[in-house]
Order: structure tokens, then C-alpha cells, then sequence
């Protein structure tokens, strides 16, 4: 004869609470993809508007016609992603050709 130590039912329901946690966890990682493209978009389209552009217009120009510029700004962006925000700027100045609002407190 085994010794139950917990009884069933409180097995059960450990077990359901622990799947509707993992449910919960990839929906609110699905929202927080989305709120960060959504945040994304919005601060192209603002930056864009800024110079008098629309963004699928600023987007579309910046990919074909400059495609040396847009391959500089998808290395600074990817080189920020994998340093962290403040070792990718390196020595404070930004590359050659490209402006930013980054603003460093020393």
C-alpha cells in the first residue's frame, strides 16, 4: 500500500493552474509583440511626418532607393538589439550619415 501524500483533486487542479499559466504566458507575449510593433510603427510614422513623409512612403523610398542607408540603419539597430542601448553608441557618436535623438547623461 503507497502513502498518497497530497489528495487527488489538489493534483488536478495544480496541474490546470500550471497550463492556464503557460496559456496566459504565450498570449501576453503575442499582445507584447504587438504593442511593441504598434509602438514602433507609431514612432516611424512620427519621425517620418516630421519631414513631411508618410511612413509606407519613408519606408518604401528608404528600401529601394537607399538601400546603403537602410542597411546601415538595420546594422546599428541589430548591433543595439544584441550590445544594449548604451555600449552600441561606443564612443557617444553616431555612425556616419545618420542622426538620432539619443540624448547620453554623463
Amino acid at each position: 500500500m503507497t502513502l498518497q501524500l497530497y489528495p487527488l483533486w489538489l493534483y488536478k487542479l495544480t496541474v490546470r493552474a500550471v497550463s492556464r499559466a503557460f496559456v496566459k504566458c504565450t498570449k501576453a507575449q503575442r499582445l507584447k509583440k504587438r504593442n511593441m510593433r504598434t509602438l514602433w510603427i507609431n514612432r516611424i510614422t512620427a519621425a517620418s511626418q516630421e519631414h513631411g513623409l508618410k511612413y509606407p512612403a519613408f519606408i518604401v523610398n528608404l528600401t529601394i532607393y537607399e538601400p546603403k542607408t537602410f542597411k546601415s540603419l538595420a546594422a546599428l539597430a541589430k548591433r543595439r538589439r544584441l550590445e544594449g542601448f548604451a555600449p552600441a553608441l561606443g564612443d557617444g557618436k553616431e555612425p556616419e550619415g545618420i542622426f538620432s535623438r539619443v540624448v547620453q547623461h554623463h
